[in-house]
C-alpha cells in the first residue's frame, strides 16, 4: 500500500473511532437524566389522599341535627379510621361551652354573631359560611288555627327561641319587619325545643327554621311568610384552635363544604351562601 493510501486509511479510522466515542458519551449522559425524570414505579402513580382517623367531636347547631347525622355517617364511610361524635344544641350555649374549655374539634353555628364569640376568644380561626337558613311558622297538622302569616300569631299561643339563640334573634328581626308585637308563652333554648312545643300541642305555633319544618313534616305543618326574607341566617363552620384531633377537624370542615355535603344540605332545605 502506498504511503498516501495508508495515511488516508488511518485518517478514516480515526474519524470513525471519534464518532463512536461521541455517540457512547451522549448515550451515557442521557441515561441518568431519563432515570431521574421517570423513577421506576412512580412515573404514573399518584399519592393516595390522606384519610382522617381517630375520634372527632363536632359541636353543631340543633337545626343541623338531621343533616349532620347523615353527613357524619358518610364521612366515617369515607374515612374508616374516624369516629364522629356530635353535640347538638343552641349555638350560644355551645359557644359558651367551647370558650369554657369543653373538648371539641369543630364548631358549626347558626349565625356569624355566635361564631364570633368563639373567634374573639381565639377559639377558632377563619370560619367559612357553608349554608343559609330562613324561618317558617310551625303549626299542628291541619293548621287548626288557620294561621296564614305573622299577624295571625297575636291571638294564639306561640313558642319562640330565646333572643340569645340565633333562631330567636332571627324571630325578633322577622317580627319587627312585620310590625308584629306578641308575647310568647315560652322561650326555648334551641329551635328543637320550640318545635317540640308544637308537636306536643302545648302551643298553637312557633317560629322555627324551614329545615326543621321539613324534617318534621310527618308531625307538623309549615307556613311561609314574606318577612322571613329579612331574617336569613348564615351558618359558619370552623376547626377549633385547641382541637384534640386537628387533622380530622380540618378534613371534616373541608368535607362539609364539598359537593356531596352541599347536596345533602340543600335537600334538607338549606340554601347555598
Amino acid at each position: 500500500m502506498s504511503s498516501i493510501r495508508l495515511r488516508a486509511a488511518l485518517a478514516a479510522a480515526s474519524v470513525l473511532a471519534l464518532a463512536a466515542g461521541l455517540t457512547a458519551c451522549g448515550s451515557d449522559a442521557a441515561t441518568p437524566a431519563a432515570t431521574a425524570s421517570a423513577p421506576a414505579g412512580s412515573s404514573t402513580a399518584s399519592a393516595a389522599a390522606p384519610k382522617a382517623t381517630g375520634a372527632l367531636t363536632v359541636f353543631a347547631a340543633a337545626s343541623l341535627k338531621e343533616s349532620f347525622t347523615e353527613l357524619g355517617k358518610k364521612f366515617e364511610a369515607a374515612n374508616p379510621g374516624a369516629k364522629v361524635t356530635f353535640n347538638f344544641g343552641g349555638s350560644s350555649a355551645l359557644a359558651q361551652s367551647i370558650n369554657s374549655g369543653a373538648p371539641a374539634d369543630v364548631f358549626a353555628a347558626a349565625s356569624p354573631a355566635t361564631m364570633k364569640t368563639v373567634t374573639d376568644a381565639k377559639g377558632a380561626e377563619s370560619p367559612k359560611v357553608f349554608v343559609r337558613n330562613t324561618l317558617a311558622i310551625a303549626v299542628p297538622k291541619g293548621n287548626p288555627k288557620h294561621i296564614a302569616g305573622l299577624a295571625d300569631l297575636t291571638g294564639v299561643k306561640v313558642a319562640l327561641c330565646a333572643k340569645e339563640v340565633p333562631c330567636g334573634s332571627a324571630a325578633v328581626t322577622a317580627l319587627a319587619a312585620g310590625s308584629v308585637n306578641l308575647t310568647p308563652v315560652t322561650l326555648e333554648q334551641d329551635v328543637k325545643g320550640a318545635l317540640t312545643k308544637v308537636e306536643l300541642g302545648e302551643v298553637d305555633a312557633s317560629l322555627v327554621y324551614k329545615t326543621d319544618v321539613k324534617a318534621d313534616a310527618a308531625k307538623i305543618d309549615g307556613v311561609d311568610f314574606p318577612e322571613a326574607a329579612k331574617a336569613v341566617n348564615d351558618y359558619p363552620i370552623a376547626a377549633l384552635t385547641k382541637a384534640p384531633n386537628a387533622s380530622a377537624a380540618a378534613a371534616f370542615v373541608a368535607y362539609i363544604q364539598s359537593a356531596e355535603a352541599t347536596q345533602v344540605l340543600t335537600a334538607a332545605g338549606f340554601q347555598t351562601p
